[in-house]
Order: structure tokens, then sequence, then C-alpha cells
């Protein structure tokens, strides 16, 4: 199962990215997150829905400075070997 994310509201300069690849990496999800110029940060994982469901309850609070206001969710298909950081794009 492959997930397209959009993460909305106060989501750069908390620290969103590194604590979501954390969770991902310790759910073994694979995939990416960067952040957006917008100010909105973006991901695309894949695992298991259980993982995945796992995953997103986490994004929907993220770490304590976060204010996610709304995450756009979309299934989309890929395949990932491992979880990166990616430049800010």
């Amino acid at each position: 199962m492959v997930k397209h994310l959009s993460i909305h509201g106060r989501v750069q300069g908390v620290g969103y990215r590194y604590h979501f690849s954390e969770q991902a990496q310790r759910l073994g999800i694979t995939g990416w997150v960067r952040n957006r110029r917008g100010g909105s940060v973006e991901a695309m994982i894949q695992g298991t829905p259980e993982s995945i469901e796992t995953l997103v309850s986490w994004a929907r609070m993220g770490p304590a400075a976060a204010q996610v206001e709304r995450i756009d969710i979309i299934p989309t298909e890929g395949s990932f070997a491992g979880f990166e950081l990616r430049p800010t794009e």
C-alpha cells in the first residue's frame, strides 16, 4: 500500500520531517518526506495498512511544537527501498 500525504499547518521549523522519518523507520515504512516551499510537508509512504494507519495517526499530531491543521491523503503507486529525507521542493 502506498499513500501520498500533504501535511498542512505549523509543520516546518519544528523538526516534523525528522520525527516523521524516525516514526516511519520504526514502523518499517519505506518512502520519503520533504518540506514544500509553501510551508507544508509532503511524504510518500509504503507499508502495511496497519503501519500506514499508525503513521498517519502520529502525523495528525506530529512532534510537540507542531500544529497540524489537516492531512490530505491520496492512494498512489510506487516502490521504495528505504526511507529518506529529501530536500525542500
